[in-house]
């Protein structure tokens, strides 16, 4: 097809990738630390670590597991940590060690927790001790063998980090109680692997993988249905990150960039783009693991010359609407880029105002590793659109039928690219279902192409409900809260949110009278993790649905989908 995009690329910028460049992602992460050494790596809660030594310590736990936990190539490890430094030392660790990563959201609940390692397989976890007891809840149910538990403190270095740990676990009691049995320490698991590797050699920590092994399940929730592992092959990674640095690379200088990651690391976009391709410029990623906290965020950003900055439009708008944060040092940032949700253009135009950088789009998909399109970097403005196709990428957007639509015509957008994952974890049907035998992707989204080569997204074809940049799945939301036992019927909508661009409504018809909302809410807490538990509850004598009974959503969104009551 043509590729009328390509006109649209900042000069330099390359129009195809040779996903085939390297051999695998890891052979691309070590050429990266191999080439920076001193230069700071990760920063979090003012401790740093340089290349090198990220380079150790990731040796020192890809022996541990290789070596004295016995896991072998293709097995699957899950990471349950938010953005600390242990989080980018259990990648490469794990990666070295010829791993498969299943990186997990460390709120989940324990039925959301239980389903993911069941699903995945995995053998061992790396879980931060402030969800020891979730994992505890369900691990019986699992196949998980090896547990490395670590301490919030636990890289901060003496006496910071005995200082964090017993804060954390004693002041603020952010730790509950947790017994499982064969739990490592953190320490203990590098010095393990430091004495494996020094007995037996490199080779008690390094596994060679091949392009078309997998990296990472990265669950999602697709473009239908409830959660699945998309399998990322190493090409995959390889592909998508040269294809973000060819877009990036011509406004990045090589040893000096400072990326601000607030976006947790187990999510696809600051895994592939703030990680993984800034590490390709030698770039320290300051890490913020609580960026709810906006004024410690703000705190933490003072007097840091930082290049750099990723985030949702609820971030970014968040941040904006902080005290402190315009009078912060802009003066070396280059690039802004909004992700995971619409960038709203009021937010984009203040951002532009109060930064002097324009905060530019793009979209992507966990099936394409994420990015699929991008806006050109060298653009000057907020444009509305989520850019072009990324280099060796095509996008074409499709009618019902699968016939190809012209410009300026909402239809279906379709990927294809050497970015797009293998398929979905043990589920050849719903692989089949959205990657057809050409290797076209049907994302499940409407979108449509101008005439020059620039995609908007008009709207969403499925039911997913944007939560700041987080995929909500109603089916999911249903099931949970059908289980109640004083619930007759529900249905969960999506409405719009100022904040977190849209929340989760349930519409709910009582079995019994005495059914409140307050009990609904404990409800959900307990088996809903923070982002997809409902903030709007309304009540109901019944929901619109189909002669065979399946809830019409359209109808339920024309009836109910304001924040408030109906009656409001």
């Amino acid at each position: 097809m043509e590729r009328i995009w390509l006109d649209s690329y900042t000069e330099g910028a390359p129009h195809d990738v040779d996903p085939d460049a390297y051999p695998s992602l890891t052979a691309l992460v070590d050429e990266a630390i191999s080439r920076f050494g001193d230069r700071p790596a990760f920063e979090s809660m003012g401790a740093r670590i340089t290349f090198a030594e990220l380079d150790r310590l990731a040796k020192d736990l890809a022996g541990f597991l290789n070596a004295t936990a016995g896991l072998a190539a293709g097995d699957r490890i899950a990471l349950m940590m938010p953005n600390v430094l242990q989080y980018p030392v259990a990648l490469v660790g794990a990666l070295r060690a010829g791993l498969v990563v299943v990186n997990t959201n460390p709120l989940y609940t324990a039925r959301e927790l239980r389903h993911q390692l069941a699903d995945s397989g995995a053998r061992a976890i790396v879980v931060l001790e402030n969800f020891g007891h979730v994992l505890e809840e369900c691990i019986g149910d699992t196949e998980v063998e090896h547990v490395v538990v670590t301490g919030l403190g636990d890289m901060l270095g003496f006496p910071k980090s005995a200082l964090a740990n017993f804060v954390v676990r004693h002041v603020k009691k952010l730790v509950p109680r947790f017994r499982i049995d064969g739990a490592v320490r953190w320490g203990d698991a590098l010095a393990k692997g430091h004495a494996a590797v020094a007995d037996r050699g490199a080779a008690a920590g390094k596994v060679e993988p091949s392009g078309d092994d997998l990296a990472f399940l990265q669950y999602t929730g697709g473009t239908t249905g409830l959660s699945k592992g998309a399998m990322l092959t190493h090409r995959n990674m390889v592909a998508n990150i040269l294809q973000t640095d060819g877009f990036l690379r011509p406004f990045a200088r090589e040893g000096e960039e400072v990326i601000i990651t607030a976006l947790p690391l187990y999510h696809i976009f600051a895994l592939t783009v703030n990680c993984l391709t800034y590490m390709r410029f030698g770039a320290m990623g300051l890490l913020i693991a609580n960026p709810r906290d906006m004024p410690g965020f703000v705190k933490t950003l003072k007097g840091v010359r930082f290049t750099a900055i990723t985030g949702v439009n609820t971030l970014f708008n968040g941040l904006m609407n902080t005290g402190g944060f315009a009078e912060l040092d802009f003066s070396s940032l280059r690039i802004s880029v909004g992700g995971g949700m619409a960038v709203q253009s009021a937010v984009a135009e203040r951002w532009k105002r109060m930064t002097g950088v324009a905060l530019l789009e793009g979209y992507g998909l966990t099936e394409t590793s994420p990015a699929a399109c991008m806006n050109p970097m060298h653009l000057a403005d907020y444009t509305g659109m989520v850019g072009v196709p990324m280099p060796g990428t095509e996008c074409r957007v499709i009618d019902e039928a699968g016939n190809a639509l012209p410009t300026d015509t909402p239809g279906e957008l379709c990927v294809r690219g050497p970015q797009v994952m293998k398929g979905y974890w043990n589920r050849p049907e719903e692989t089949a279902a959205v990657i057809d035998e050409e290797g076209w992707l049907r994302t499940g989204d409407v979108a449509q192409m101008d005439a020059r080569g620039f995609f908007r997204i008009v709207d969403r074809k499925k039911d997913m409900i944007l939560v700041s940049g987080f995929n909500v799945y109603p089916n999911e939301v249903e099931e949970v809260v059908s289980q109640h036992p004083e619930v007759l019927e529900v249905g969960a909508i999506g409405v719009a949110d100022e904040h977190s661009g849209e929340a989760v409504k349930i519409v709910v018809v009582k079995r019994s009278p005495g059914l409140t909302e307050e009990s609904l809410r404990a409800y959900c807490e307990e088996h809903l993790t923070g982002y997809k538990r409902p903030r709007h509850v309304e009540f109901a004598h019944e929901l619109p649905k189909t002669n065979v009974g399946k809830i019409l959503r359209r109808e339920l969104r024309e009836q109910f989908g304001r924040s408030g009551p109906a009656g409001a």
